[in-house]
């Protein structure tokens, strides 16, 4: 039957109206502008990873300071994730998102004219609330721009895309630090930008807007929580555990504040009316899991390569490239079938495949070849990229009509969050464990086997269909 859905028992979360989407050039064009954007945001990250060497000897830094370049961006986008996607709700996600390119191409612009590596840092932290801006809304929108009995097809579209981004950004750095210095990296946002924010003013759908008011103090308080967090977990990590305990010690209290004062809130902004059902929490959960085992393999494995394979940094690159090329094929195959096979069954698959391609790697012999290396790679990354669209499509049809904001960037914050706690792991796996390459694959295959366990067990649970009047 063509019209079978996935999960039957969530189909009660949607509003055939509110839900109907966008059909022919209109949602090309939508599309394609939430793509555009989404690509600014990814490329860039990606990008700056690979002229950090270059940023920190031309601005006289340590490599210490320099991976401030990367930290700022990341948690300045995480902290505002959740306040932006409830400003998104209220202002609507299209302004939202075009908003978030204005922004991201003004912190572009400062970037690129920083004289040392304090502008640089808080250039950085502005563009992350760019990308926040336009993270936060995004898949928020492609709920809109996609009928109903189509949502897995417009998500795991957005997924290959994020696949896409990740595998060229290194080369596209690599590129233009190979014929121009390195604040060309930030100077070629601006014509990309430019071409997004022209589409976003003319193809994204208008949205239904919350009449909610934005709760101005549970903002800060959510920026202020996931802040203090990130920034004291890090300095635990290497070893300044005086300001690892203070700050994190005020993160706790700024989290017990801010939860105190969101059960107050009709929609609040960490959305504990979602957590709560017991589906959303699961889906949130195994993104988590999927993307703290995905950071423990992309961040120790190029020192992987380098210190036990003997590879050299050329070489590197191309090793770790089927990574993302198997995330991105599987993410636009899995599309075609994520609206007909229920998550627990097809995201359980893809993480028991990332788990086994990151074994293969793990046991593999100090003399394996690059052929031996680069398709055990590719399983891995096939996996994830077919574990990825059913789970985010569970989070984002769980969510009941008008809640889409908050699911959408509660989507983000799992992945976020994820990253960073894989990126933390690694940093302290390094720091206890002299040798920790072989170590780090172990620990990723084990979380993404606690992951496949988590997605296979929530057929147990039924999400409660909406109340009909």
């Amino acid at each position: 039957m063509g019209s079978k859905m996935a999960d039957p028992s969530l189909e009660g979360e949607y509003d055939p109206e509110r839900h109907a989407g966008l059909y022919g050039m209109q949602r090309f064009k939508a599309m394609s502008s939430v793509i555009l954007a989404l690509m600014l945001s990814i490329l860039d990250y990606s990008v700056a990873n690979v002229a950090l060497p270059t940023i920190a000897t031309d601005l006289h830094s340590s490599a210490s300071q320099a991976i401030w370049v990367i930290n700022a961006y990341q948690l300045a986008n995480l902290a505002c994730l959740l306040p932006l996607a409830a400003i998104g709700a209220r202002v609507g996600f299209g302004r939202m998102s075009q908003l978030g390119i204005v922004l991201f191409l003004v912190a572009s612009v400062a970037c690129a004219v920083s004289q040392n590596m304090l502008e640089l840092t808080l250039a950085r932290a502005l563009q992350g609330v760019g990308s926040s801006c336009i993270m936060s809304v995004n898949i928020a929108l492609v709920r809109f721009i996609y009928p109903h009995k189509l949502i897995g097809k417009g998500i795991a579209l957005n997924g290959l895309f994020i696949g896409l981004g990740v595998a060229l950004g290194p080369t596209i750095g690599s590129f233009i630090l190979s014929v121009a210095s390195w604040p060309w990296i930030f100077w070629v946002n601006l014509p990309l930008g430019g071409v997004a924010i022209l589409l976003a003013s003319k193809a994204l759908p208008k949205t239904p807007r919350s009449e909610v008011k934005v709760d101005i103090f549970g903002s800060v308080l959510t920026v202020a929580s996931f802040a203090l967090l990130g920034i004291g977990l890090d300095s635990f990590m290497h070893g300044d555990l005086g300001w690892g305990a203070g700050l994190t010690g005020w993160s706790l209290v700024s989290w017990w504040l801010l939860l105190r004062w969101q059960k107050k809130r009709p929609e609040p902004i960490v959305p504990l009316d979602l957590l709560k059902r017991v589906p959303f929490l699961l889906a949130c959960l195994i993104s988590f899991c999927g993307f703290v085992a995905s950071n423990l393999y992309i961040v120790a494995m190029p020192f992987t390569l380098t210190v036990a394979f003997h590879k050299n940094p050329a070489t590197v690159g191309l090793l770790i490239a089927p990574w993302a090329v198997g995330v991105a094929v599987m993410s636009f195959t899995v599309g075609k079938i994520a609206d007909r096979f229920p998550a627990a069954l097809l995201s359980s698959i893809g993480l028991i495949v990332t788990g086994i391609g990151f074994i293969l790697l793990c046991i593999l012999p100090l003399d394996a070849d690059n052929t031996a290396i680069a398709w055990r790679t590719l399983v891995a990354g096939m996996g994830f990229g077919f574990f990825q669209p059913p789970n985010n499509r569970a989070i984002m049809v769980t969510a009941p009509p008008g809640r889409e904001g908050g699911a959408s960037g509660m989507l983000s914050v799992a992945r976020l969050s994820g990253q960073t706690t894989g990126a933390l792991l690694v940093a302290g796996l390094f720091t206890l464990f002299p040798h920790p390459a072989f170590i780090c694959l172990g620990a990723a295959a084990a979380v993404a086997f606690c992951g496949a366990a988590l997605s296979a067990g929530r057929t147990l649970f039924k999400s409660r269909p909406a109340k009909t009047v």
